[in-house]
């Protein structure tokens, strides 16, 4: 029983090692893609890990103590890498508090999970917070009408229902001067381009959900990349207050995430504060931040929470902002090489989804 144990513990430490690395594989195939996401899990089980090698393991031999002495280096550099996302971190835009005659620009964004037919926990939700904008995601013509009794009080809307899991719904309080539906990469993935008049300048809000590297829905990620990186670099040649927001189907730390900070010049609010993790709200240890805001340097954070579950695999979330005034500091600076990295990734997902 020990040996089996002893061997357990091996195989358990050497996958646990490689998942944090398989990440740094550039291969857009969803069995590497998928260890983007649970770094706090794996972070933990290194962890525990290391605490049954030391206490569990009676006369452990060389080569124990420098699988042990692995385990412990690769998880503080996990720490490391997850220290951007908790309040020890760094924070890329500052807080402040709203004048007091100012409204505040605040966005509710949920994917609400089609098939979930609990409507009535989304439109109390509506009904409490009244933010100026809603984003609803994963929406079909039911919802659509289900949630007509809240949303009908908002006077500008653009509502694109769908059947296959992509289908958007946006409403404002806030006038929208123009909007855009685009079908960046897939024809059946929509995304939206607002101009919202707020605080007397126009606001260019990005709404999306490109699809994620999982097999039942896309087995590469090269899409969903591509689509990311793509509104990045219409954000950054609009260069004017914009967000970036929705179901990105990525987590904040990954590499795409990292280029799209990189190659817009936007700005996670997120960093310094927490994960605000939004996904899977029905498994409390499976969970990560696949819902987003990205906000231009024109913006102050008021507030941004993760809101209680309307009965969706997601957790709802809302941001507060202002404007003032422009402050770069913050942004991540690109290199030549990555430049030639974000343009090569937008092309393959352009041709791939030519393609399909």
């Amino acid at each position: 029983m020990e040996s089996f144990s002893h061997c357990l513990y091996w195989i358990l430490s050497i996958f646990a090692i490689l998942s944090v690395f398989i990440p740094s594989i550039k291969n857009t195939f969803w069995t590497f893609r998928v260890f983007d996401y649970p770094r706090f899990q794996k972070f933990v089980i290194l962890v525990i890990l290391a605490l049954l090698w030391t206490f569990a393991v009676g006369e452990p031999s060389i080569y124990d103590k420098v699988l042990l002495i692995s385990e412990i280096a690769v998880a503080l550099y996990l720490f490391y890498i997850i220290i951007p996302y908790t309040k020890f971190g760094k924070t890329m835009i500052d807080q402040t508090e709203p004048n007091p005659d100012e409204k505040v620009l605040d966005i509710l964004v949920c994917n609400v999970y089609q098939h979930n037919r609990n409507y009535q926990m989304l439109a109390d939700l509506v009904k409490e917070k009244d933010p100026s904008v809603l984003f609803f995601l994963e929406t079909d013509e039911e919802w659509k009408k289900a949630l007509k009794p809240v949303t009908m009080a908002y006077q500008y809307k653009i509502e694109v229902p769908l059947a296959n899991t992509y289908g958007l719904l946006f409403y404002s309080h806030f006038p929208v001067k123009n909007y855009e539906i685009n079908y960046l990469i897939d024809d059946d993935i929509p995304s939206i381009v607002a101009d919202l008049e707020y605080n007397n300048q126009i606001v260019r809000l990005f709404g999306i959900h490109p699809t994620p590297p999982v097999p039942q829905e896309n087995t590469e990620s090269t899409e969903r990349d591509a689509e990311i990186l793509l509104v990045g670099e219409k954000a950054e040649a609009y260069g004017k207050p914009a967000i970036v927001f929705g179901d990105l189907n990525d987590v904040a730390w990954s590499k795409t995430t990292e280029l799209f900070l990189k190659s817009s010049g936007m700005l996670d609010p997120r960093r310094g504060r927490g994960m605000f993790n939004t996904f899977h709200a029905k498994y409390w240890f499976l969970r990560w931040p696949l819902d987003h805001f990205f906000v231009s340097p024109h913006f102050r954070l008021v507030d941004m929470k993760v809101l209680k579950s309307v009965d969706s695999d997601h957790f709802p979330i809302w941001i507060s902002l202002v404007i003032r005034n422009e402050d770069d500091a913050d942004q991540l600076q690109i290199s030549e090489e990555e430049e030639a990295e974000v343009d090569e990734k937008i092309r393959e997902g352009i041709e791939k989804g030519d393609a399909n």
